[in-house]
């Protein structure tokens, strides 16, 4: 009797199992046909054509360029990749709609907060709402204090005295080819690491050590911007569930990353780490949560080790192929500075160096390290120039294309010239909108002042005491794919030091 009842409970378990699965196969099929519906896979006008066939790379050796040739072309500076979904921007008054006058409408959104939710979590600039709100206030509070302030300008002109200069001394004179945008990532790295968790990696040290930790971070970032390539979050979402490929990297370097972070969490919490000066230490203060802290600090990592890293490498390539621009520079500092033996500038000198101000946001008007930034519509709109966004749609404005706009810059807009900054010998910022390189509106990068003192800092030192040519004169910066601009084979260097009078 009793086996016949399991034998009988076997069988109705297993039918409904079967139709469980069958049930589940059934809407997913279901869903997935309504998905592709909605995406215009099948469209076949030239631009979308270009996309899927990747003809564009005949003509274009980087996607933004590509981009930016369309939207020179379009009438009103908008064009859509509809089998992206994807409605693309390059005005200024439609960046103001999105970032301003809209704001509610165009948050982050759910599409995008799942393509880095693996990587970034909750942090700040992958939410949106109260959370993101909360993040904000407290972010702000603790960037905009002068001792936290004080405290990161200290760790950026010890990693420039202790190893920037001595390694750029180390290979002066040898023609010696040295990847300065390594450089650079490795320099940034240690910094935003001193800062973010109060632990020191040694990235920048004379053997130019390998960090597991930072190579987990790269590949994470590289495969998470990836995934924002693909034609359909489909694609990615089932290499996910099957744990396959590109997807399988991304799970194990986020693992190495997560292992790294919570070490040193827990660590901050056995020390009483509240009382230190690192971000990660004050965070704590707030709300002592592990999940939290980990995203809300690997957040700070990304934007402030990879943008600061992508800026310098495209400045100093800039100045390679402008030494009238490096000479300037320089004739600027000595006339601040004056003939002392005083090794940095301080912030107020820094503040009199308008040229250099200049110099630092042309070179970013041109390659702003993040490229381009997208937001999903919460409701149907219509942008100024008429362009109409569907409800659940990507919108994108593209800074890097707004750089190369003669509608916004004039004629000259592909010259390097950091004189259109100025007027009467002094900097004058523009429009936010117009060079939205930071953001703007309420969006605005919280770490904007930082990051271009540390900047400054690095671009005065370097420059007061060598000269830094490319390599290869003729190289042109070719694109990876990442989440922010980086150079694809790096930026290879000669570096001679100069003679101090």
């Amino acid at each position: 009797m009793i086996s016949e009842l399991s034998l009988w409970f076997s069988s109705m378990w297993s039918a409904f199992c079967f139709m469980f699965f069958s049930f589940t196969l059934l809407f997913s099929l279901f869903s997935l046909f309504i998905f592709v519906l909605r995406l215009n896979l099948w469209c076949n006008c030239e631009i979308c054509q270009a996309y899927r066939t990747s003809s564009w790379t005949k003509q274009f050796e980087n996607l933004c360029d590509w981009y930016t040739h369309l939207l020179k072309t379009s009438p009103t500076g908008t064009i859509r990749i509809h089998v992206l979904g994807n409605t693309i921007t390059a005005n200024p008054e439609n960046v103001e709609h999105i970032l301003r006058t809209r704001f509610e409408n165009y948050p982050k959104g759910k599409p995008f907060s799942a393509i880095l939710g693996d990587l970034l979590g909750g942090g700040i600039f992958n939410v949106d709402g109260d959370l993101w709100r909360f993040q904000k206030k407290v972010a702000s509070l603790e960037l905009g204090s002068i001792s936290i302030r004080m405290h990161a300008f200290d760790i950026v002109r010890s990693e420039i005295q202790t190893r920037l200069l001595p390694l750029l001394s180390s290979v002066s004179g040898k023609q010696q080819v040295l990847d300065l945008q390594d450089v650079f990532r490795r320099f940034s790295f240690d910094n935003v690491c001193k800062f973010s968790f109060g632990v020191d990696p040694g990235c920048l040290k004379l053997s130019l050590p390998v960090s597991e930790f930072a190579e987990a971070f790269d590949l994470a970032s590289k495969l998470s911007a990836q995934r924002g390539l693909a034609s359909s979050p489909l694609i990615w979402k089932v290499k996910r569930v099957l744990n396959l490929s590109t997807e399988k990297q991304l799970k194990e370097a986020i693992k190495t990353v997560d292992e790294f972070a919570h070490v040193l969490i827990n660590q901050r919490r056995e020390n009483g780490g509240s009382d230190s000066n690192d971000l990660l230490s004050r965070f704590m203060a707030t709300k002592n949560d592990g999940k939290y802290l980990r995203d809300i600090v690997i957040s700070f990592l990304l934007a402030g080790r990879d943008t600061v890293a992508s800026a310098l490498t495209s400045f100093f390539w800039l100045l390679s192929q402008h030494p009238e621009v490096e000479s300037a520079i320089r004739d600027e500092l000595e006339r601040v500075m004056g003939p002392s033996n005083q090794q940095f500038a301080s912030f107020e000198q820094m503040q009199q160096m308008h040229y250099l101000h200049s110099a630092l946001h042309e070179s970013l008007r041109l390659f702003p390290p993040i490229q381009f930034d997208s937001k999903f519509a919460e409701e149907d709109d219509i942008l100024p120039d008429s362009t109409f966004v569907k409800k659940g749609t990507r919108v994108t404005y593209h800074p890097y294309a707004m750089g190369r706009m003669e509608k916004i810059w004039g004629p000259d807009c592909l010259q390097y010239k950091p004189d259109r900054w100025l007027k009467n010998g002094r900097y004058v910022p523009e429009n936010a909108y117009k060079y939205p390189v930071f953001q703007a509106g309420q969006r605005v990068c919280l770490g904007k002042e930082m990051a271009l003192v540390e900047m400054k800092s690095v671009a005065l030192a370097i420059i007061r005491r060598f000269n830094i040519r490319a390599a290869d004169p003729n190289q042109t910066p070719r694109f990876a794919p990442g989440l922010t601009a980086t150079i694809r084979g790096g930026l290879s260097v000669i570096v001679e030091e100069r003679e101090l009078s």
